[in-house]
């Protein structure tokens, strides 16, 4: 199965972790665009120092997946129409790339008819990753514990499961795990 990743869901981290933890267990191929690696990168400039940061995580994620870039191509870009015209970049490298679904937290600004109409799903993280659960727990529940312990070594914190999942937008998968 292959997978767009919009740039929400690759900021923040525990939720990029968690999703990448799942395809790196082979559970779905992910893709992205150059466009949307670097949204994420300029994204982060939120916290000191933190574009730089993800600048270094987009090229070890495209030295890890060299395959999941794709572009879209300029006529699949311009037949498409989405509420906001900023978003269209992204259905149409889903699209041209072949991707069976499209996870995004921005499910408003994707008409569910005209994501269909390309033959792809739209799913929000936490409904994508508990599919993935209901399908094959134990590769995701080994991902969510691996980013738990590392959210926890890297804060010097306790990280219980639910609030952490809570906060990443993943309140159903915390839910199932915890």
């Amino acid at each position: 199965m292959k997978v767009f990743l919009d740039a929400c869901v690759l900021y923040p981290t525990v939720l990029r972790e968690v999703l990448l933890g799942c395809a790196a267990a082979g559970l779905y191929r992910p893709l992205w665009s150059p466009r949307v690696l670097e949204e994420w990168a300029r994204a982060a400039r939120k916290i000191p120092g933190g574009e730089e940061i993800a600048r270094g995580e987009v090229a070890s994620l495209r030295a890890r997946w060299p395959e999941a870039e794709v572009r879209p191509g300029t006529a699949t870009e311009a037949r498409l129409w989405l509420p906001d015209p900023n978003d269209v970049h992204v259905l149409a490298a889903a699209s041209d790339a072949g991707a069976d679904r499209l996870v995004t937290l921005n499910i408003r600004d994707f008409p569910r008819r005209d994501v269909a109409a390309e033959g792809i799903e739209l799913q929000p993280p936490d409904v994508f990753l508990m599919g993935l659960w209901l399908a094959d727990p134990e590769p995701v529940a080994a991902a969510v514990e691996q980013v738990r312990a590392t959210a926890e070594r890297l804060s010097g914190e306790q990280q219980p499961l639910r609030p952490l999942m809570k906060r990443a937008k993943l309140p159903r998968l915390g839910k199932a795990l915890g």
